[in-house]
């Protein structure tokens, strides 16, 4: 019986992921699309992270403090972009994503154009969905936070992250799309670069923002499904054409 029971649930669970991919397979009818199913995880963060702090010390006009084996800091060095927890790695831009998907397991999907479906979106902030987008030879981060800028009032924020420089992520256009039910957002922009930090980001309000009432309209049974679209900008187009 233990045995059976087991074996019923792991049959319940491959049962829901299929109907889940077929939702969204159901609201983006375009055909070669990639879907990928993303579960929530419930912040553990919030605590100021590195580059949280490092800003607002800046900000205040107080440098943070130096300690005896950080006197010699490469400026080449980054802190972890994952803003799921407060990771105290650093490293080099080259090797950032191979450190989100060995220490934060966050899965990457490949292609021009994806579905992202987060589940889940009942659930209280702060949580975060978050996946890493393979596209024209370099790799993206998408990440959508549930976060209380007002206190009782959620909100849902997206954004797309670039892991590159500043120079390169403005070579590119993201367009973040939901559609259900009769109705069509879009958000278009040019991604940011995760040397910026997410949270600042998100703070300045520069990405997708819904409220509560404005999700649930395109949510299906707690979850939304967020076209993902990825190309290079006109502007560099031109220049290259040049």
């Amino acid at each position: 019986m233990l045995f059976f029971t087991q074996c019923f649930g792991a049959v319940l669970d491959l049962i829901h992921l299929r109907f889940q991919h077929y939702k969204a397979k159901r609201v983006f009818s375009a055909a070669g699309q990639l879907v990928c199913v993303v579960n929530p995880t419930h912040s553990l963060k919030y605590a100021p992270t590195r580059c949280a702090a490092v800003q607002t010390s800046v900000e205040q006009g107080v440098l943070p403090p130096c300690h005896h084996h950080e006197a010699v800091h490469d400026p080449q060095l980054v802190p972890c972009t994952c803003p799921l927890f407060s990771c105290p790695w650093e490293g080099h831009l080259e090797v950032v994503v191979s450190h989100l998907r060995q220490t934060h397991r966050i899965n990457i999907l490949q292609g021009a154009e994806i579905v992202f479906l987060a589940t889940d979106m009942h659930l209280p902030a702060p949580t975060d969905w978050i996946i890493m987008h393979s596209c024209l030879g370099h790799q993206f981060l998408l990440v959508l936070r549930k976060q209380e800028k007002y206190e009782g009032h959620p909100q849902f924020f997206a954004t797309m992250m670039l892991i590159g420089t500043p120079t390169q992520a403005d070579n590119f256009t993201y367009r973040l799309e939901l559609n259900r039910n009769q109705r069509r957002l879009k958000w278009e922009a040019t991604p940011r670069s995760v040397l910026e930090c997410v949270d600042s980001v998100i703070s300045d309000g520069d990405c997708l923002v819904l409220n509560t009432s404005l999700a649930q309209l395109f949510s299906d049974n707690g979850s939304l499904a967020i076209g993902i679209a990825i190309t290079t900008s006109k502007v560099h187009n031109a220049e290259a054409e040049m």
